[in-house]
């Protein structure tokens, strides 16, 4: 199977260059607050967006050792929104642990965990400012918009029990997919690319975050999964995602009204997580799940067919591959 080492592999310098960008940006004056950015930037994960920031420019450019400082710009506005976004997810979600690790907001309290990813994001607002890339920071930060836009749309539909696929599909949009949307075209418009590719990476990006989310979701109904979360952690904090949905949009009505009331109980009733977990995998809704995520991963690759062959080009097909196939 791929992994995430190969598709690294045509942009490893510029990735280690922008690395460095980021402990050079990302700095705080105070011994506290630079101890929570240390903490912060530690565990940012796979680096999934801005490798699709540097690969999408080095495809675009055709070589990535034209891939520069505003690429770097880009990459560091998409992760840090990105790193912001889980600090304050977490306190919402009152999240004990992240990746494995404890969270922010257990270490050091919700309020110093806010401030910091406020922090973050305005620091990282200020360089891409500072460095004059306005048009960059223009089209990075109106993800923030749909991220707080399916944040609260995904509470108001657990408020009012909305529960369909639409909805569904409309949280993830705005909540995961508008984020590597931009990264994808935002790399591409670092380096000039023209404005229908830059549209048209935006739609590839989407396509791959909606497959990213519906993979991510049926990660937590999976046991053996390495995600540094706990398993069925959805279903304790009531969550309706799609292995679930499938289920429930095959069910009779007191069929569904049995097991939202299941669901109801999660958080602190083990044996309905249990079998709600037993349920979605014995009706089927993992295979639909996934049968829905590769449409999502075709059409992403959809968009790469026009390329020319290059490494960048088969980085990125790989990279939509792993997002199907990853247990992390």
């Amino acid at each position: 199977m791929i992994t995430l080492d190969d598709i690294r592999q045509p942009i490893t310098a510029q990735l280690a260059e922008f690395e460095t960008f980021v402990l050079r940006q990302i700095v705080a004056e105070g011994e506290f607050l630079t101890e929570m950015l240390r903490h912060a930037l530690s565990a940012r994960g796979k680096g999934i967006r801005p490798m699709l920031v540097l690969l999408s420019a080095a495809m675009h450019a055709g070589d990535a050792d034209r891939v520069g400082r505003r690429s770097h710009v880009a990459a560091l506005l998409v992760e840090m929104i990105h790193v912001s976004s889980l600090i304050h997810d977490d306190v919402v979600d009152e999240a004990d642990m992240r990746r494995g690790r404890p969270s922010a907001n257990a270490l050091w309290q919700s309020h110093n965990a806010v401030i910091l990813g406020d922090y973050i994001l305005g620091r990282t607002i200020e360089t891409g400012l500072a460095s004059g890339q306005f048009d960059l920071v223009s089209h990075i930060t109106r993800a923030i918009t749909s991220l707080c836009e399916g944040e609260v749309l995904q509470s108001d539909c657990a408020r009012r029990q909305i529960v369909d696929r639409e909805s569904y599909y409309r949280i993830i949009r705005r909540k995961t997919a508008s984020l590597l949307g931009v990264s994808v075209s935002a790399g591409a418009l670092s380096v000039g690319a023209p404005r229908e590719k830059v549209a048209m990476m935006t739609r590839l990006g989407e396509a791959l975050g909606m497959a990213f989310q519906i993979r991510d979701d049926m990660l937590d109904y999976t046991r053996s999964a390495a995600t540094g979360k706990p398993a069925n952690n959805d279903l304790r904090e009531g969550k309706i995602t799609l292995p679930l949905l499938f289920v429930l949009e095959r069910s009779t009505e007191e069929r569904r009204s049995e097991l939202l009331e299941r669901l109801a109980a999660c958080h602190a009733d083990p044996e309905s997580v249990e079998y709600l977990q037993h349920t979605v995998e014995s009706c089927g809704g993992l295979d639909e799940a996934e049968r829905v995520m590769q449409d999502f991963v075709d059409e992403a690759l959809q968009y790469l067919k026009g390329y020319p062959a290059s490494p960048y080009r088969d980085a990125l097909e790989n990279l939509c591959r792993y997002v199907a196939r990853r247990d992390r």
